[in-house]
This record gives structure tokens, C-alpha cells and sequence, in this order.
């Protein structure tokens, strides 16, 4: 099968053609059809996370190896079943699924409530382990294969990461009240993904904060109350002044020092701040400023299997609008990359493997 690897830190993924897995046990091979593409690859493939003042976390200390495939957001069919797996509903062969890839260690009190993603033994699919950037993904347990109905397959790869993300942010938000304020700042996949799930989630007017304005149609296209462009100095006023009321949560897509004070900055009391994106970078923040102001300052990171398979019950109920998602052959997936991290897209990209079309 071909795969595309991180061989070496920093270059572009290398094609190479391995060896087709074969299911053991209860492990699920899974024939890609559509794999979407997230910053985090950007990361992983550069060898290190930005952690602010000259600090980096390498890709080898976040827990990925080397050669890896990466791709992390999976949709495909069912190709082979190992023994255990077989007879289960919804796993038929050929039968259409998403993937959820933040797998744990499956022995941890965290994996056994089904709360992988607290676990401390990660072994996500794409950025620890073999992920979708291939013909094939081979899934170590029959759970984490998902029915996806009748939800077009690029449209339900996103549902593993950026939709999962946005859910799982927005879950964390306070009760909000129609005359509250929700800003979500960066109008990516993630950010976009928030605006289509928000309105199943809160009752508060949707803020959406950008650079791009492109983006931010986008964000007004799916149903977002107002939008803001951010670019420049000092826009924090000016953007509590045109909110029009009290911003009580406040989600960053982006996660830079810049995203993060502007945050900082149009919090009212008793609002909630989640951190979700990793551009990298740190945040002062004075802690006798907190109690006061009874601030909440958290990070959120993907979300459950059990929120996975909300967004694809929703999705198949008629009531998410979608993403802008393109397609593009899986060839061009370093170029992609290098795109992406220019953020020259708007929605997010999904790679079809070639022998698929």
C-alpha cells in the first residue's frame, strides 16, 4: 500500500510502499477514502511545537517515531475484520466509517471511562502511531471504528478532528443566556467547524474573530452574529465595543501570545477563556488578576468517542451545516502542508488516495 512518512524532522513526507496489514484480534483495517488535513501535521512534521521564550517541544518528546504516516482525520470502508471484530453492527465490509484516532493506553482509569484523550500513554493514530495518509489504516480496536451512515465521507473525515475539537471546546463553555457573547477567535476549519456546532451547543450570539476576511464571509455564511477583523494594534476595544454585551466565553483557535491577550482582554467577569490552537508561543498572566475577576483559563484538546459519534448522529439528523471542504489528491499533500501553514485555505482540505479517484 502506499503511504506517505515523516522520515526525517523538518523535510516533506516521503511515499513508500509497504506492506498491507493484516487485522489480528479485535483490529480493523480500514481502506481510506478521504483523510483531512490539520496545522497539527504542520507541527509534527516540522519536528517541534513552539512552546514560547526559545522552548520547544520536539515531535520525539510529544511522543511521535519515526518513519510515521501521518493523517489523523479518517473517513474510508471497512476492508478486513480480525477475528474478534467480525459480526458487529454497523462493520460490515465495505460499510462506510470514521475513524477516531486519539486512542490510549486501554488500561488507564481515563481509557476505561473512555476518556482517551486524559490519557498519559497516547497512542494516536497520525501523530503516534501509523495514521491515514495512506491506501489502508489498521485501527487497534473495533470501538474506535464509527458508523458513518449517509454523511458524505469528506465531510466526515473533519468530523475526527476539527469537528471533534470544536465540539469538545464549545462543551466547556459556561451557561450562556441569548444576550451573552461567544467570540471564537480564528476562522479556520476549527473556527468554522465551532460556528456550524455552536448553535446545537449555546444560546449566546456568536462572535467571530479573524485576520482573513475571506474567512470571516465564511464564519457569516454558517451563521455567525457578527464577525471581527482583528488585524492590527490595540483591537481589543474596539472589539468589546462592537460585541455589544458581555463576551462570557471565549474559545482560541490559534494559540499565540497575541490570540491569547486579545482574550484576555475582552473577558468580563466570570467569563471562560479555552485555549485549543497550538501556533505556539506563552502567555503572562497576572494571578492576582484572576480571583478577582473570577476568570477561567483552560486548555481543550480533540474530545471524546462518545462526542465523535454525536457529530456524526447530528450530521446524519440534518443539523450541522457543513464546512467549506476541497479535495485534493493525496500526492500533493506536502504542498498542502506548506499551504496550510501560509493559511491559504478557507474550510479544510481533505486528500483522496489516488488509487480511489
Amino acid at each position: 500500500m502506499n503511504s506517505y512518512q515523516i522520515v526525517d524532522w523538518g523535510k516533506p513526507l516521503q511515499l513508500r510502499l509497504l506492506e498491507k496489514p493484516v487485522p489480528q484480534c479485535d483490529e480493523v483495517l480500514v481502506r481510506i477514502t478521504a483523510a483531512g488535513v490539520c496545522h497539527s501535521d504542520v507541527h509534527i512534521r516540522a519536528g517541534y511545537f513552539d512552546l514560547g521564550g526559545g522552548k520547544k517541544l520536539t515531535a520525539e518528546q510529544f511522543g511521535s517515531k519515526l518513519p510515521m504516516t501521518l493523517g489523523h482525520e479518517m473517513a474510508g470502508t471497512i476492508a478486513a475484520l480480525g477475528p474478534e471484530a467480525e459480526g458487529q453492527s454497523g462493520l460490515e465490509m465495505g460499510a462506510p466509517v470514521v475513524v477516531y484516532p486519539w486512542i490510549g493506553c486501554g488500561e488507564c482509569s481515563h481509557c476505561l471511562d473512555h476518556r482517551d484523550t486524559d490519557c498519559e500513554k497516547q497512542r494516536s493514530l497520525g501523530s503516534r502511531r501509523d495514521g491515514g495518509f495512506s491506501d489502508y489504516v489498521l485501527v487497534p480496536k473495533s470501538r474506535y471504528v464509527v458508523p458513518a451512515g449517509g454523511v458524505d465521507h469528506k465531510l466526515a473525515a473533519t468530523f475526527a478532528c476539527s469537528g471533534l475539537t470544536a465540539y469538545g471546546a464549545l462543551k466547556k463553555m459556561p451557561p450562556m443566556a441569548a444576550g451573552d457573547r461567544l467570540l471564537i477567535i480564528g476562522a479556520g476549519g476549527l473556527g468554522l467547524a465551532a460556528v456550524s456546532i455552536a448553535p446545537l451547543v449555546t444560546n449566546a450570539q456568536m462572535i467571530v474573530a479573524d485576520l482573513d476576511d475571506d474567512k470571516l464571509e465564511a464564519a457569516t455564511a454558517l451563521g455567525a452574529h457578527q464577525v471581527f477583523n482583528s488585524s492590527g494594534d490595540n483591537q481589543a476595544a474596539a472589539l468589546k465595543e462592537a460585541a455589544g454585551g458581555p463576551i462570557r466565553g471565549i474559545i482560541d483557535f490559534v494559540g499565540t501570545r497575541q490570540t491569547a491577550e486579545l482574550a484576555m482582554a475582552v473577558a468580563v467577569k466570570g467569563s471562560v477563556i479555552v485555549i485549543v490552537g497550538m501556533m505556539g508561543g506563552s502567555l503572562e498572566v497576572p494571578l492576582a488578576m484572576l480571583s478577582p475577576r473570577n476568570l477561567t483559563i483552560r486548555g481543550s484538546h480533540v474530545g471524546t468517542l462518545d462526542e465523535l459519534k454525536d457529530l456524526i448522529r447530528f450530521a446524519n439528523e440534518g443539523r450541522l451545516q457543513p464546512i467549506p471542504v476541497s479535495t485534493k489528491p493525496m500526492h500533493e499533500i506536502n504542498q498542502i502542508i506548506d499551504d496550510l501553514e501560509a493559511r491559504r485555505f478557507v474550510g479544510r482540505v481533505v486528500v483522496i488516495p489516488e488509487a480511489h479517484g
